[in-house]
């Protein structure tokens, strides 16, 4: 291992909510780099790093895959120096009936040495808050946000104490919002509490920024924390403090040259009106049929060849499709086998449009980021200037660099993909 060692590690559940919290700690001054999956401890693009978030695609696997994938990331970011340990998963806390949130912060807590441990998955510029430990998404409660349709990890209760407890062996508990309103110091009574009455894990409420901040404070001297990517925001000043961040700008990127596609696998409502409102401008668009690929039909070359019609525009291709018509699809295929399809053509289709000379990749999903940046051969990324909340503008590491935004399902505004498109060619988001 080279240079001092980084300040923070995050060991995230998938790929887009690696960027996600990435994203956070450059927005709030960090030099950060993101790998995808574990990178070698010598791995030069870790040498000058203030943060180093490691990408896993644990969120729907068996648990115990999960807890072991997650322990092997935690003794990487620990040899790495690091000082703080977070535990990123999705701000709707996409998980299923047994897992992977529970199991996976109970065997760090365990690993760590640390008896009780934070969970705070709000995200308020999002739109994701908690408020007297029931998740909201925008007004709506997590289980009537759409979130329930997910295909891979419906979610069918707002209240997260009880959807973690399910999850856990050991007794999950609550913070609520007037003691965060309070201060740093009353949560850390409350968590001293907590933990002297048996509580091993915490959903802690926060409804802005500045609440997450003041979690932040608090947990100053846990050497972990759980949550979402705003849970991030708060961490740096802990370090700012004592003088021991760089003032290098955090955010800047190299520009890449050359051709630049859209690849959307998520079924989720905002990923639906980003589609529908690029094939709205009429905008060139391929859709990927589920069916077709279940039959055994050509599908990718199909699309491949769309691309290839239209070298003179930019190409969405697309496997997004209503809630009502993905309920029928899985009906006749399965939900899993579905997904892991859709996941394979797309990450088959962005290899060949590589090959074609595609260097700048819009992605929507998070499965399908996760799928694409494999297929891509991609090991790490350089996390740049923010697209949209919890979306940034990436640099691959390695020979030949390729520019992503890597979007979870229900991030961005009905344009994203527009936005994205101009910053990743060097423009202004």
């Amino acid at each position: 291992m080279t240079g001092r060692g980084a300040f923070i590690g995050c060991i995230a559940d998938d790929f887009t909510g690696a960027t996600d919290i990435a994203s956070t700690l450059v927005r709030a001054g960090m030099k950060t780099v993101q790998s995808i999956g574990i990178p070698e401890a010598d791995d030069p693009m870790i040498a000058n790093a203030e943060a180093i978030v490691v990408a896993l695609k644990s969120r729907t696997i068996a648990a115990g895959d999960a807890v072991a994938q997650s322990l092997a990331a935690l003794d990487f970011l620990r040899g790495a120096g690091c000082r703080q340990i977070v535990f990123k998963y999705c701000s709707t806390f996409d998980s299923t009936e047994h897992g992977n949130i529970g199991p996976v912060a109970e065997a760090l807590a365990k690993a760590l040495g640390q008896q009780v441990t934070i969970a705070a998955p709000s995200f308020p510029a999002n739109g994701r808050t908690v408020y007297n430990g029931h998740l909201f998404v925008g007004h709506a409660l997590l289980n009537e946000s759409g979130m329930q349709n997910h295909p891979l990890t419906p979610m069918k209760d707002a209240n997260l104490v009880r959807v973690l407890q399910a999850q856990s062996k050991g007794t999950v508990g609550l913070i609520d919002l007037p003691t965060v309103l309070k201060g740093a110091e009353h949560v850390r009574a409350a968590i001293e509490k907590a933990q002297a009455e048996g509580a091993t894990l915490l959903i802690v409420d926060a409804i802005s920024e500045a609440d997450l901040k003041v979690i932040g404070q608090a947990c100053h001297d846990h050497i972990l924390i759980t949550g979402g990517s705003g849970i991030a925001l708060g961490l740096p000043d802990n370090f700012r403090t004592n003088n021991e961040l760089s003032d290098a700008d955090a955010a800047v990127l190299p520009v890449v040259a050359g051709k630049d596609v859209v690849l959307a696998g998520s079924g989720s409502l905002r990923t639906n009106l980003q589609v529908a409102r690029w094939i709205e401008a009429e905008r060139p668009a391929y859709r990927i049929d589920v069916m077709k690929l279940a039959a055994g039909e050509p599908v990718v070359e199909e699309a491949i060849s769309f691309f290839d019609a239209h070298t003179d525009q930019t190409v969405l291709i697309y496997a997004t499709s209503p809630a009502d018509e993905l309920r029928q699809v899985q009906a006749a295929i399965g939900a899993q086998k579905a997904g892991e399809m859709v996941e394979h053509a797309l990450g088959l289709t962005a290899r060949s449009l590589r090959d074609r000379g595609v260097r700048r990749f819009v992605v929507a999903g998070g499965e399908t980021s996760g799928a694409v940046v494999q297929s891509l051969g991609v090991k790490g990324l350089r996390i740049g200037a923010s697209i949209a909340p919890g979306v940034p503008a990436t640099v691959s590491t390695g020979r030949v660099p390729l520019a992503l935004a890597l979007k979870s399902g229900n991030f961005g505004e009905a344009d994203f993909f527009e936005k994205a498109l101009l910053a990743l060619a060097g423009g202004q988001s």
